[in-house]
């Protein structure tokens, strides 16, 4: 699992003072709290101001950032999980399979849609990241199985 978990991406700038909407937010309100330090394409930063506008996370750091860098936190700065709960970050490598055993590749990314999260598989299978979809995950044997009916590619 990545050392680093992403908790978004600046996206356009929001008026003249150096904020921006954060893009593909995390959904803890306190990643994004004045004070709370995170990565900016590897480099530290501080959030010195925080705000929702239009429904959405408008932030400004103590430096620039450029549009598309990655947000990310250290992976030891979260909160334990309890029993059965996962970042969905955890998922990218996990195998996935159906729940008769037949393998149906690998998770390379994990996109917020707006209904759900989304699996994109190295087949190009988009699975959606629903219960009715997702039977069970498990982190450390990096396995993932579906219900069938969700892993044709069309």
């Amino acid at each position: 699992m990545s050392a680093r978990i992403s908790i978004g991406r600046v996206g356009k700038s929001h008026g003249i003072g150096g904020a921006f909407v954060v893009e593909g937010a995390s959904e803890d309100p306190q990643r994004f709290a004045v004070g709370a330090r995170l990565l900016v394409d590897g480099d530290e930063a501080e959030i010195v101001e925080s705000k929702r506008a239009g429904g959405r996370r408008v932030i400004r750091l103590d430096r620039e950032a450029r549009r598309g860098a990655a947000l990310e936190v250290e992976r030891d700065a979260l909160p334990d999980l309890p029993p059965d709960h996962y970042y969905v970050a955890d998922l990218v490598g996990c195998h996935v399979e159906r729940d008769d055993g037949t393998p149906l590749g690998r998770v390379t990314d994990v996109e917020e849609l707006p209904a759900n999260a989304v699996l994109t598989l190295e087949t190009g299978v988009l699975l959606p990241l629903v219960d009715a979809c997702v039977r069970e995950v498990d982190l450390d044997a990096r396995r993932i199985v579906v219900a069938p009916g969700y892993d044709s590619p069309d």
